[in-house]
C-alpha cells in the first residue's frame, strides 16, 4: 500500500473510534503528528490502534503507564495532549 493510501486509511481508523472522547484523541494526535512520520511511526501507531480505546486514553492521561512496546517519542508525544481541538 503506498504512503497516502496508508495514510487515508489511518485518518479514518483513528477519527472513527466509537466515542467523540477518543476521535479526538487519537484522531487529533494524527493529524497534528503525522507529518514526517517515518514507516517506523506509521507501524507504531498503526499498532496503537489495534489497542483498545480506554487503554490508550489511560496511557495519554497517565493513569497506566504503557506497555514497554510503545513507549519513546511517540507515547510522549501523545501524552502531551496540546493537540486536541473541541469542536465548536
Amino acid at each position: 500500500m503506498d504512503r497516502e493510501a496508508r495514510l487515508k486509511r489511518l485518518h479514518f481508523r483513528a477519527w472513527h473510534r466509537g466515542t467523540k472522547e477518543a476521535d479526538l484523541l487519537i484522531g487529533g494526535f494524527l493529524d497534528r503528528h503525522r507529518h514526517g512520520w517515518s514507516d517506523a511511526e506509521l507501524l507504531w501507531f498503526e499498532e496503537l490502534l489495534e489497542e483498545q480505546d480506554v487503554d490508550i486514553m489511560a496511557w495519554a492521561i497517565g493513569t497506566q503507564a504503557p506497555p514497554e512496546r510503545y513507549q519513546g517519542n511517540l507515547m510522549r508525544d501523545l501524552q502531551t495532549l496540546d493537540y486536541i481541538k473541541h469542536p465548536e
